[in-house]
């Protein structure tokens, strides 16, 4: 089973054991709405969750290195899986994180790691990542990351919502990545 290491992480397939942990957190009203999906109800929709989203090839549940429960998740959306490309070599990187672990500087890890992995690993010469305007957190992680701006749709659809918000996108090429790791 495919896991990435980070100096206070890990990243690793999700399973049907992570659940409870995932329900703990996603039923909070302020991690899900701001990134576009409803609060989990209960367990079962949490199990869902991990059978049918949390099942790309590029998905991880994102743990702490001491325990490895399952705090949040960072996933690169490959071809099929995202409208923001239809390239085979570009992507979307995706991610969320529990509310006790705000402030920690944990998803710009784990999406660092992601990043790289796509990078030269999996062959992608550009990687997406957008954020729903208001969501200044997101906006934050992803200039951390090195992300450039891109472009603003003012009518992006948020089918799990029934809503209609503004979208920012971003973007990071190959070689904008490259500059910033040497």
């Amino acid at each position: 089973m495919m896991e990435i290491k980070t100096e206070r992480l890990i990243l690793r397939k999700w399973t049907l054991d992570d659940a409870e942990c995932l329900f703990a957190y996603a039923k909070n009203p302020n991690v899900g709405p701001i990134a576009g999906w409803p609060p989990h109800q209960d367990i079962e929709t949490s199990r869902d969750v991990i059978k049918n989203v949390f099942c790309g090839a590029e998905c991880y549940a994102v743990c702490e290195r001491e325990n490895n429960v399952a705090i949040g998740a960072v996933e690169l959306k490959l071809n099929g899986h995202t409208d923001m490309t239809e390239r085979d070599d570009e992507c979307e990187l995706g991610y969320w994180l529990g509310e006790p672990f705000w402030g920690r500087g944990y998803i710009p890890e784990a999406a660092n790691a992601l990043i790289k992995r796509g990078f030269e690993e999996l062959g992608m010469t550009a990687i997406w990542c957008g954020y729903y305007d208001g969501n200044e957190k997101s906006k934050r992680v992803q200039e951390k990351l090195g992300f450039t701006y891109h472009h603003t749709c003012n009518e992006v659809p948020v089918p799990l919502l029934n809503e209609v918000r503004i979208g920012h996108t971003n973007v990071m090429t190959k070689e904008q990545w490259k500059a910033m790791v040497l």
